[in-house]
């Protein structure tokens, strides 16, 4: 760690890029459940349905997976920090302690 900065801006730093990383891996993690549901909902719509029936189904199940894709990364991303945020917090605690001695 760098002895210039104070713990506490070296924790938060930690914690801000911590916050950054969650959050673009919640993003791609959305798309890619996103695309897969699209290939779902295409291989599951029934094939001897007209096109616009199919095209409507396809459309609402994507919508609906995204929807539950979308919930999930953010339970997910929200989970991440909490963690990171009680991992830097220790972290500081142990090297204060270690400053001490």
């Amino acid at each position: 760690m760098d002895d210039e900065k104070p713990i506490t801006e070296q924790a938060m730093d930690t914690i801000t890029t911590a916050v950054e990383a969650t959050g673009e891996a919640a993003v791609t993690a959305v798309k890619k459940v996103g695309k897969a549901a699209k290939k779902v909902a295409k291989k599951v719509a029934p094939k001897k349905a007209s096109k616009k029936k199919t095209k409507k189904a396809s459309k609402k199940s994507a919508k609906k997976a995204k929807k539950s894709s979308k919930k999930a990364a953010k339970k997910a991303a929200k989970k991440a920090t909490r963690k990171s945020a009680k991992k830097s917090a220790k972290k500081t605690a142990k090297s204060k302690k270690k400053a001490k001695r």
